[in-house]
């Protein structure tokens, strides 16, 4: 069994016996003895430490390319394998069916020291991003509609659930969990330049900040602590302490001694020295009775003011991802599906409950501060859900006895649905953001005229370079595009848009598509621009239509489906990049000029081979400007 330390002893009786299966050799050394605790043969066992190891290394293989290939965050993947190889999954028929402890996981505990390693790792590349210049530049959006969103959040859910029994402190532990929302999930969705991103991130911001603060009165309010108030100040004047001698030592401390190690020119001495310094902080700080990773967030953000925190942060965020997916792991192994099965109105209720009220504080904060209804709308949806950091501030209220760990498992399964359904609610907060703003009174475009015009179809980069060049030459057009929050950016800035999905009928007839001149396809969705382009074709047979392709195969595609005009976006783009290098590289300039005009060629008869066209299409814009004279 693993663990249990009942190995065989090494003994001369064992080794006779041994060899008594090899055949009769000459001159054999006399075998060097094992060290303590190794037996001769130590035969590999699923249940030990390498079998467990070979199940997580096989999860994270199988995880993190499924989901990206999905475009999907792993942290799902990662709960959800725990979920299934964990003793409440497939392990629980480990007895009945032997083979399964092959890809099953029979001790969590095992797990711990490792799951605990990758929260540190977390939090400390969330400091070494958290830098104090960023925060100071975003301080009115991180410390003002952040602070609302977490503090509302919070307070509601505290005191519903203290309405329903819990106790002060305990409610006040969960709602400040419940009201995170997920960092890993909802940037890589929202990003941080459209208008929801840039809310999102100004909350996410604070919440990062808002974590060390709230594990350490958790600790405080622990009560181990004992002594009411003043065992309270006490804690505290330790931990700010504590902290205040990270902060001004790491901050005239860390430069020279990464400068040094920078020196070397040794990657392991690198690593060594960002890993001791993040475990000498997060030591630093369990010894005065804080948690570790609040440690690990300070050196992040010192390190994160040195020259050096790019090169930290790229050594260690492969040991960051893999023990976060250690953590995430053991989350999903702790769930016990027969509980869930038992109990599931109750966990799909508070799911509910925690995601209603997070998205209305939110949306309703957010329109206060003067957003729009669709980006108040879509923003609050996609932060509603709770966080990994809901499960690290869940760990740290039970390590301090402020709940049951009951209560605590109960509210890591519904987090760890949260986290599973965010993909699902981003997904329904655009939707739902787009029929709240096509609700609204459209703006209306440039008065309407007999004179035909073009038609742009999306308006993003390549629409708004399209318009601009239009505009130059005084020729009449209007745009369309269905993300509304282009569409606000656009008239801001002057341009004939509308909002409307190109994709129903009646949108572009509204526009005039009748007496239209040319309707130009801008937008990146191949699929939807092959649609698009076969249903004008066979409704205006004799109308222009100029499309963006992506490449060869999609102009050709396109060119089937009835487009006048395809034009490979990559295509002249990588020709041009070939021209400059061999320019540079000396190639004289009329054989640069003769292999690119024959390059083009090969992709010209490609095209009309693939596409079915009688003729070699134009890959340049010049039928545009004869059908616009």
């Amino acid at each position: 069994m693993r663990g249990s330390g009942n190995r065989a002893p090494f003994s001369v009786a064992s080794l006779v016996a041994a060899t008594r299966i090899l055949p009769p050799a000459r001159d054999i050394a006399a075998p060097m003895p094992y060290p303590s605790g190794m037996t001769a043969a130590t035969p590999f066992s699923p249940s030990s430490p390498l079998g467990d190891a070979l199940v997580i290394l096989g999860a994270a293989g199988v995880v993190i390319p499924l989901f990206a290939r999905f475009r999907v965050t792993p942290v799902i993947g990662f709960i959800l394998v725990g979920l299934l190889v964990g003793p409440y999954g497939l392990g629980r028929h480990v007895f009945d069916i032997p083979w399964l402890s092959f890809i099953t996981i029979s001790d969590p505990d095992s797990l711990k020291p490792f799951a605990e390693f990758g929260i540190i790792l977390l939090l400390f590349n969330v400091g070494l991003e958290l830098s104090f210049d960023r925060l100071w530049s975003m301080r009115r959006q991180v410390f003002g509609l952040g602070a609302l969103e977490l503090i509302g959040s919070a307070l509601l859910m505290g005191f519903a659930l203290a309405f329903m029994g819990e106790r002060t402190t305990g409610a006040l532990g969960l709602g400040m969990a419940l009201s995170m929302s997920s960092t890993a999930l909802v940037l890589p969705i929202a990003g941080t330049v459209t208008p929801v991103g840039r809310a999102a991130l100004s909350m996410l911001l604070f919440e990062d900040l808002a974590l060390v603060p709230t594990i350490f009165i958790l600790g405080a309010l622990a009560p181990h602590n004992g002594g009411g108030w003043e065992a309270l100040l006490h804690t505290l004047g330790l931990g700010l302490a504590a902290v205040a001698a990270l902060l001004v030592g790491g901050r005239y401390l860390l430069p020279p001694l990464f400068a040094q190690a920078a020196r070397t020119k040794s990657p392991e001495l690198f690593l060594a020295t960002s890993l001791i310094v993040v475990i000498t902080a997060s030591l630093a700080t369990a010894g005065v009775g804080l948690s570790p990773i609040v440690g690990a967030l300070i050196a992040g953000l010192l390190i994160g003011e040195t020259p050096y925190h790019g090169e930290v942060e790229g050594m260690t965020a492969p040991f960051k991802g893999l023990a976060l997916g250690i953590f995430l792991i053991t989350i999903g192994m702790s769930i016990d599906l027969a509980m869930v099965l038992r109990h599931w109105p109750m966990i799909v209720a508070a799911t509910v409950g925690v995601v209603v009220v997070k998205a209305s504080v939110t949306a309703i904060l957010l329109r206060m501060s003067g957003a729009r209804p669709g980006t108040a709308t879509e923003t609050g949806i996609l932060m509603a859900s709770p966080s990994e950091s809901t499960l690290i501030v869940l760990s740290a209220a039970s390590g301090a006895a402020l709940i049951q760990p009951g209560t605590a498992q109960f509210w890591q399964i519904v987090t760890a649905l949260g986290l599973t359904i965010t993909p699902g609610l981003a997904w329904a907060g655009r939707r739902l953001a787009r029929s709240v703003d096509a609700a609204r009174p459209a703006p209306p475009p440039e008065a309407e005229s007999d004179e035909p015009r073009v038609l742009i179809v999306g308006f993003g980069r390549v629409g708004r370079l399209v318009a601009d060049m239009l505009r130059t030459h005084g020729k009449p057009y209007v745009a369309v595009d269905s993300d509304p929050d282009l569409i606000e950016g656009a008239l801001r800035a002057g341009y004939n848009a509308t909002f409307g999905d190109a994709a129903h009928g009646h949108t572009l007839q509204r526009l005039g598509l009748d007496r239209a001149r040319t309707v130009i396809l801008t937008m990146d969705e191949p699929i939807a621009a092959k649609r698009l382009v076969k249903k004008l074709r066979v409704s205006h047979p004799d109308l222009p239509i100029i499309t963006r392709a992506r490449d060869p195969i999609h102009a050709a595609a396109l060119y089937r489906a009835g487009a006048t005009l395809a034009v490979p976006e990559t295509l002249e783009s990588s020709l041009q990049l070939s021209e400059a290098v061999l320019v540079d590289l000396g190639v004289p300039m009329g054989f640069v000029i003769a292999s690119i005009h024959e390059k083009r060629d090969e992709f010209r008869e490609m095209i009309m081979a693939e596409g079915g066209l009688s003729e070699k299409p134009s890959l340049k814009s010049a039928s545009l400007r004869e059908r616009m004279p």
